[in-house]
């Protein structure tokens, strides 16, 4: 069981550090993306500072990322411990990548990709919600946070297990609590109080207005 544990992490954590945003960056544009925009290496911000195709593959790619890292230790036939562990370690990858010195993203698209691979239906109704949040307000933070939040009640409801509704409170609030410095520069500025909800600088697939 150990054993299983930490392979499945290290895959997990390759995986995710894949830094799919700076590989858009310096393909597309020739820039590294940690040093523009919002400094941070996810697909929201190459969909700002590069090209909104550009982000949206960035943002399918880190999405892939989560899923590889369950399905992978699916395969491999572990244990479900050990297949949670791959998908945590996969968000702390892309969060903390070791290729770009411990500098990337938020994680919420690799979380995605995790619940996608763990409960594919339930990952459904969440992301239609996501969409819906953001084609309302331009905020795509705030669409990912609320629909992801709805995914462990959709698990709940299609009876599932208790520990991925467990699991997944858990992944989003670690995901939230790594946010919350990105949060906090936001609302130290006129500009980013006045986006905290609806984003009124972006159209909903982030293009300035």
């Amino acid at each position: 069981m150990v054993a299983s544990i930490i392979l499945a992490t290290v895959i997990g954590y390759l995986l995710g550090s894949i830094p799919c945003a700076y590989i858009a960056g310096r393909l597309v544009k020739g820039v590294d993306i940690r040093r523009v925009g919002g400094g941070n290496a996810g697909a929201l911000n190459v969909m700002r500072e590069v090209g909104t195709t550009a982000g949206f593959a960035v943002f399918l790619a880190d999405i892939a990322k989560g899923s590889l890292a369950v399905l992978v230790a699916q395969w491999l036939g572990f244990p479900l411990i050990a297949v949670f562990f791959a998908g945590f370690a996969s968000v702390v990858g892309h969060n903390w990548p070791v290729w770009l010195r411990f500098r990337g993203g938020q994680g919420l698209a690799t979380t995605m990709g995790v619940f996608f691979a763990l409960a594919p239906v339930e990952f459904g109704i969440s992301f239609a919600i996501i969409v819906i949040v953001i084609l309302l307000t331009s905020n795509p933070r705030l669409g990912s946070v609320v629909g992801l939040a709805f995914f462990p009640l959709f698990v709940w409801l299609f009876d599932g297990d208790l520990n991925l509704i467990v699991y997944s409170i858990a992944l989003l609030l670690f995901c939230i609590l790594k946010a919350l410095t990105r949060l906090k520069a936001d609302l130290a500025s006129a500009s980013g109080r006045r986006s905290f909800i609806i984003d009124r600088q972006y159209k909903p697939w982030q293009r300035k207005r």
